[in-house]
């Protein structure tokens, strides 16, 4: 349990029950800094839309009047479902308490989310991407652990799938080379266990060995501290660009390219969830749907009668 947590140091927050809800996400939920905000933000937004008395007052209709007033301010409809989620988390927060009667919001209905298709990258550009940081100290010849370091790191990303901020995270004893699996941290604390590929080890290996990082943080910065989730977002654009991939090829693309090329190779569902940490399938089949629109671009270039 997480001890003294503030939800915001810049100001105090004056409703009771708001400031209970925050304090339990973060204390009872492991919500991570970030998503004790985001609530935090959605409520505030709602109480300066309509100033609440008591939250025993409130119905249905005033939601729904605020979900109109965000969608005619032309505002996503991710991030109004996301403010919608986090009021209908406080008012179960409340109801779980005996301070409400009921959840109102669940009779309000999420406008439909238009999730857009993942982009991905092909296997031969991942081979690319792979390929940069030796090419790149090649043709600067400057023989750095950093590269060999670069390697591992893009190595992992794809024989794993996991998250950015997980593999910073990640420690030398996480990785298991025996085993040929590494420990994950997920997102609430949910660990799991991910198969690493072979091509991944041996570059751990060798980055460990020229890093002469024993113990620890497994990826290493300059001054031997562990390397930030930021730091591996801008080292894996700058191997993009040497690599003369396209600029809008984001690190998060080698999750998604994961993903995708599992499923595309006979992989069932619900193993890439288990894989990527998603705790609902729902968020995982948005795959399925990149799947299926190939294999339509398939059918309907190569079939006859198509």
């Amino acid at each position: 349990m997480k001890k003294n947590f503030r939800p915001s140091v810049a100001k105090p927050v004056p409703d009771r029950r708001v400031r209970e809800f925050l304090t339990w996400l973060a204390a009872e939920r492991n919500a991570s800094p970030r998503t004790v905000v985001t609530y935090r933000t959605a409520i505030e937004a709602f109480r300066r839309f309509r100033p609440v008395g008591l939250w025993t007052t409130l119905s249905a209709d005033d939601y729904r009047a605020w979900m109109l007033d965000m969608m005619d301010r032309k505002m996503a409809r991710t991030s109004v479902r996301l403010r919608l989620s986090a009021l209908r988390a406080f008012h179960s927060f409340l109801l779980v308490r005996n301070e409400v009667k009921k959840n109102v919001l669940r009779d309000v209905q999420l406008p439909k989310s238009r999730r857009p298709l993942p982009r991905f990258m092909t296997p031969p550009q991942v081979e690319e991407l792979i390929a940069a940081p030796e090419k790149s100290e090649k043709s600067q010849q400057a023989a750095t652990w950093a590269a060999a370091r670069d390697t591992a790191i893009i190595e992992l990303f794809y024989s794993t799938g996991m998250r950015i901020s997980e593999l910073a995270g990640l420690d030398v004893g996480d990785v298991d080379v025996i085993g040929e699996t590494a420990r994950v941290t997920g997102k609430g604390g949910r660990e799991r266990i991910c198969p690493v590929g072979g091509p991944a080890l041996v570059a751990i290996s060798r980055y460990r060995q020229a890093a002469r990082a024993h113990s620890g943080p497994l990826f290493l910065n300059k001054s031997r501290r562990r390397l930030s989730a930021r730091n591996i977002w801008a080292m894996i654009r700058k191997r993009l660009v040497e690599a003369g991939l396209p600029s809008n090829l984001s690190p998060h693309k080698l999750r998604h390219s994961f993903a995708t090329h599992l499923l595309d190779n006979g992989a069932d569902l619900r193993s890439v969830q288990a894989l990527l940490g998603h705790a609902s399938l729902s968020t995982t089949q948005i795959y399925t749907h990149v799947t299926v629109e190939r294999l339509k671009r398939a059918y309907e270039s190569a079939h006859p009668r198509a």
